[in-house]
């Protein structure tokens, strides 16, 4: 029952995520100022509204990763992809929470920034969720 809960949560903030990046790819610009790191004023890259598309897509795919792994979709695939799968999520995720030792994680050089902000109190902490929800399930479920 709680892996189903915690599951269920996770895959419906990842959805969130992926609305809220086709949004951007479509050219919306809510809180684009605090997404990217800059420097010098200049955001480090100007991500392809295609990128964005994919990114969306890569999130709405884990939400349905971990939906599989708890057996409430996807039945007919093989349950090695939802175990691998899961997993995955959690290495990925993880990482992001470490990050890149320079612009963003827990470990990250450059603050005083927007980004920064925004990046030690929302994203990384909602990665470490999302990662250790990943884990949780990667762990009870058989």
């Amino acid at each position: 029952m709680v892996p189903r809960v915690v599951g269920t949560l996770a895959a419906a903030v990842l959805v969130g995520l992926g609305a809220l990046h086709c949004y951007w790819a479509a050219g919306g610009r809510w809180a684009t100022d605090v997404t990217i790191p800059k420097h010098d004023g200049a955001p480090l890259f100007t991500p392809a509204p295609v990128a964005t598309l994919l990114v969306a897509v890569l999130l709405y795919a884990a939400a349905l990763v971990l939906l599989g792994r708890l057996g409430i979709w996807g039945r007919w695939l093989p349950r090695w992809l939802f175990v691998v799968g899961t997993w995955t999520l959690v290495v990925v995720f993880g990482g992001r929470v470490v990050g890149d030792f320079q612009w963003f994680g827990l470990f990250k050089r450059v603050t005083g920034t927007p980004f920064a902000w925004w990046d030690t109190w929302v994203y990384v902490p909602l990665c470490m969720l999302l990662a250790l929800a990943a884990l949780f399930i990667a762990v009870r479920e058989p």
